[in-house]
């Protein structure tokens, strides 16, 4: 797995096989793993408290504000 030190941020739009898993609406830390992408998903840290890979298509990418984005790395 490759992760980066820049942070990125994904908002979840779909759940379909795994509503247990995500939340609709909900921000997620997208932990950028390059093989997963070949695979067209993405591997974010879930409702679990553990990182899994989802589909890309259940999330679109968020910009956010660097103070915004401190603030969720320091809470997680």
């Amino acid at each position: 797995m490759t992760h980066s030190s820049e942070h990125r941020f994904v908002i979840c739009i779909r759940t379909d096989d795994y509503p247990a898993s995500l939340e609709k609406r909900k921000i997620y830390e997208d932990l950028r793993d390059a093989d997963a992408e070949k695979h067209h998903q993405l591997r974010v840290i879930d409702e679990s408290g553990e990182d899994y890979l989802y589909p890309k298509e259940y999330f679109v990418p968020v910009k956010l504000p660097k103070a915004t984005e401190q603030v969720l790395v320091n809470v997680a």
